[in-house]
């Protein structure tokens, strides 16, 4: 497939000023809370945890938030890329989740933007694979940001492009269906809900445009470039999308132009699924995708590293330092990256040139 070809609406919004504050990075205490939209959780919602074949359950709160406190960050050398006659270097970026200076700093390090913020890489390609909001404070102010660096980076000859995550299929639909029910599997939910079990921010959704709704609904779901199949949650289900990167990509875009509720909520339950690559049968799945799709080797988000080594936190924050992440997490005998470095866990946000050394 020819790198390039999709059409994105990264760019198009108008541009918005941020002010720098000083902001708290824990999440508010109503995500936690039990209230008006715990009767929209499935009827086991506080049995416990459940095995799930498939691996998630979409109304549960995803994943737990550890309280960041006095984290150690590992220091990076920046790798300015350098302007060539031909295509510059790619990165990719792992889940950000509202943690705009978090992700402004990460841009920073590897050279990619000044310190004004403003794109400094040239012609180098730059990927986001998704997971732009919740659970962090400023979601809208990240998705202002990676439109902003869309348009700065084609002017300079390179790009900067975005994929679609579970969280924004969350997003729309939590903006679009709100409390409309559907059929979840496992009892009847919303989307309002299940946004707010798994972080939705209330400034998020009151700083929601048109602008903003328009770009995220347009957003692929894959993409390969260099031999990299790019997705960016780390599943099986794109194969029930097409058999082609464009026949996938156009399916999930007309699901979302339909507009139905059930529709949509399937879909975000299937994003959602994760660990298809870990432990036995891992590589396996990995090459069922590179053989339709293409490509060497998979790099996504959606499931921090910290979970696909089986270090985690507890779900009531008690372990404030959480775990350290490094850099990518190499795995499924090579054949897969994981970039999720578990910023909401106290872990790193991952901004990675690409190839990896093994």
């Amino acid at each position: 497939m020819v790198e390039g070809s999709m059409t994105q609406g990264a760019g198009q919004g108008p541009e918005l000023a941020r002010a720098a504050t000083l902001r708290d990075f824990r999440v508010p205490a109503y995500v936690h809370e039990t209230g008006p939209y715990a009767q929209n959780t499935p009827p086991d919602e506080g049995a416990g945890p459940v095995e799930e074949p498939e691996g998630y359950t979409p109304t549960r709160r995803d994943l737990p938030v550890i309280n960041r406190g006095d984290t150690v960050q590992i220091a990076v050398d920046p790798a300015a890329p350098e302007d060539t006659d031909g295509p510059g270097p790619l990165y990719v970026v792992g889940d950000v989740h509202g943690y705009l200076d978090q992700l402004v700093a990460a841009l920073q390090e590897q050279g990619l933007i000044d310190a004004a913020g403003n794109w400094s890489a040239g012609t180098a390609r730059l990927w986001f694979l998704g997971d732009f909001t919740d659970r962090g404070p400023d979601g809208i102010g990240v998705i202002d940001l990676v439109m902003r660096l869309s348009a700065e980076a084609a002017a300079a000859g390179g790009y900067c492009k975005a994929l679609m995550g579970n969280h924004e299929l969350l997003l729309l639909g939590a903006k679009r269906f709100g409390d409309t029910p559907v059929n979840s599997g496992a009892g009847t939910a919303t989307f309002q809900a299940a946004w707010l079990l798994n972080g939705g921010q209330k400034t998020d959704m009151d700083r929601l445009q048109d602008h903003h709704l328009q770009w995220m609904a347009r957003l692929d779901a894959m993409e390969q470039v260099d031999g990299h199949l790019l997705v960016h949650s780390d599943t099986t289900a794109y194969l029930d999308y097409g058999d082609s990167i464009e026949a996938v990509n156009d399916t999930i875009r007309e699901t979302l132009t339909r507009n139905d509720a059930d529709e949509c909520w399937d879909l975000f339950r299937k994003f959602t699924k994760r660990f298809a690559f870990r432990d036995d049968g891992g590589a396996e799945a990995v090459l069922s995708l590179l053989d339709v799709y293409g490509g060497t080797r998979i790099v996504h988000g959606h499931s921090p590293i910290p979970y696909l080594l089986g270090e985690v936190g507890s779900e009531d924050g008690e372990d404030s330092t959480g775990p350290i992440v490094e850099g990518p997490h190499l795995y499924a005998d090579g054949l897969a990256i994981a970039m999720d470095g578990g910023v909401t866990m106290a872990g790193k946000l991952l901004v990675q040139q690409l190839p990896l050394d093994n």
